[in-house]
């Protein structure tokens, strides 16, 4: 199978990429990502050709062979000529490409609004062209909304809180849209909160991490009680490849995890794990709109096969450690000018709120 993956320089792409290959030895995949600033090539650096003198990534790529099974095309999915390039000849899609950062859709909807809705849509009209047989979109948990108890199921109504969550459920009724109208056999999947390596540090676990890494403070909003469900980035993409083989077209799929818990039962794992002491959490007021409960019903996925392979806490603590082995990753996007001005008006956008 050819496989379209879109976003695949993200951090649940780009471990969607590695695991597939890995897993599937007579897949490829085309990867179509603008490289905006969450899509790093540094993700698949492994599976990129080599520049001129690194002859030991050349032999890692002889001896695996993934790397001829992989391309990845820098193009905007909202480009109806770039999209129809990158899919033609491909057996399937999977749609990650995605403004995904709650936070910085507050502060700027319509680059949401772009992406998420319009940039779904162009692929859409493009796997109607080239007849794709499997077209899958990746969501969230977020466009249930705030679920004060019990769990989200997929047939309950999306009641999305901010504009990506908005974003997203549009999406999510586009794809619906187009199973009905025109028979795309395509698919949802609505995950919760992902965590792993490869994640871009303004999302809160690598943020949190990171910044205890450097002594620095982690902001926690308003009273920390927000309740989120977890799952592990490995286990996630397994869920995605067994909803692409296994699941019935026009149904949608949750993702969850296996860890419930309230943001500061969250902090208190990680200052644990990293010997972290409470002077480094810093209360900050809680962002407009803040979702405080999501849950998951996983049964529909429970019964296609899907079986966690990660347990929370140890999955977190290989997170951490990834971090700690690797800041030659996370240090130059911290540094960036954009990450450190984004964060300063965040900040007194939160103060006046």
């Amino acid at each position: 199978m050819r496989l379209l993956v879109t976003g695949g320089l993200g951090f649940i792409g780009s471990n969607f990429v590695r695991h597939h290959l890995g897993s599937y030895p007579g897949d490829s995949i085309v990867n179509l990502d603008l490289c905006t600033y969450a899509g790093n090539p540094a993700n698949l650096a492994d599976l990129a050709p080599p520049a001129a003198g690194h002859s030991a990534a050349g032999a890692v790529r002889k001896e695996n062979g993934i790397a001829r099974r992989y391309r990845w095309i820098r193009g905007d999915i909202a480009d109806p000529e770039a999209v129809d390039k990158a899919m033609a000849g491909c057996d399937a899609v999977v749609h990650f490409a995605a403004e995904s950062h709650v936070d910085r859709s507050i502060l700027e909807p319509g680059v949401f609004l772009r992406t998420n809705v319009i940039g779904t849509q162009v692929l859409l009209d493009a796997a109607l062209k080239h007849r794709v047989r499997r077209f899958v979109h990746v969501s969230t948990d977020e466009v249930y909304g705030s679920v004060e108890k019990g769990l989200s199921r997929e047939g309950d109504p999306l009641e999305p809180n901010s504009p990506y969550a908005a974003s997203k459920a549009a999406s999510d009724l586009l794809v619906r849209s187009y199973v009905v109208t025109f028979g795309l056999p395509a698919v949802i999947t609505r995950a919760s909160n992902n965590f792993g390596p490869f994640q871009f540090p303004e999302k809160a676990l690598p943020l949190m991490i990171t910044n205890w890494m450097e002594s620095r403070p982690f902001p926690l909003y308003g009273d920390g009680l927000n309740v989120r469900d977890w799952v592990y980035v490995l286990d996630h993409v397994r869920g995605i490849e067994l909803v692409l083989r296994k699941g019935r077209v026009g149904e949608a799929y949750n993702i969850g995890g296996t860890c419930s818990s309230t943001n500061r039962e969250l902090v208190a794992r990680v200052r644990d794990i990293m010997g972290i002491g409470p002077e480094l959490v810093r209360p900050v007021p809680d962002r407009p709109g803040h979702d405080r409960r999501y849950a998951l019903d996983c049964s529909k996925l429970k019964k296609l096969g899907f079986r966690h392979k990660y347990r929370f806490a140890d999955a977190l603590a290989k997170t951490v450690e990834w971090y700690g082995m690797h800041p030659e990753w996370w240090r130059p996007l911290k540094g960036r000018k954009g990450y450190q001005g984004y964060y300063k008006k965040q900040y007194r956008t939160l103060a006046k709120s």
